[in-house]
């Protein structure tokens, strides 16, 4: 295949149309989360993905995992939960089976901005997808995101601290 081959082209321009939509939501829920809870897009991840953790098998991320839930490098992630757990959103403890390892948990007071946030997110989300589903090059897109069902993870109840 050279440079010019079409089915290259159209690949590039598919790629292209995926990351603008992936940027116009970031943004919108990035403002949205600031502006409201105080928090940016990755916290918000953060704090979601270790919301759902459990005591069960299995139940714990490992730093690695949680890095690729949040699509960031080890160092970065580590950097993040150092900042929210700075901020009383997160706890680090051992391991009781392995004193190498070391798990992070929400703490009550991430679980309440979470919660508080999940509201924000999801409208920023909705308010993204309908602006962008005007766009005829975005419009397939945005029927794709809204037709796939793919759980991340199971959601445990979550208890919020009143």
């Amino acid at each position: 295949m050279t440079a010019t081959d079409p089915a290259l082209t159209a690949l590039s321009q598919g790629w292209c149309a995926l990351s603008l939509l992936h940027g116009r939501i970031e943004a919108h829920i990035e403002r949205a989360l600031q502006a409201e809870h105080g928090l940016s897009v990755r916290e918000y991840s953060l704090l979601d993905v270790l919301s759902r953790q459990h005591d069960g098998v299995g139940g714990h991320l490992q730093m690695k995992q949680v890095a690729d839930a949040v699509v960031l490098s080890q160092s970065a992630t580590t950097r993040l939960v150092t900042r929210l757990e700075d901020r009383g959103l997160l706890a680090r403890y051992l391991c009781p089976t392995d004193r190498r390892g070391i798990y992070t948990n929400v703490s009550d007071a991430g679980l309440k901005l979470l919660a508080e946030a999940r509201p924000t997110n999801d409208a920023a989300l909705r308010d993204a997808l309908d602006d962008a589903a005007k766009n005829p090059e975005l419009a397939p897109l945005v029927r794709a995101v809204e037709s796939a069902s793919m759980p991340v993870h199971p959601v445990p109840p979550m208890s919020v601290p009143s």
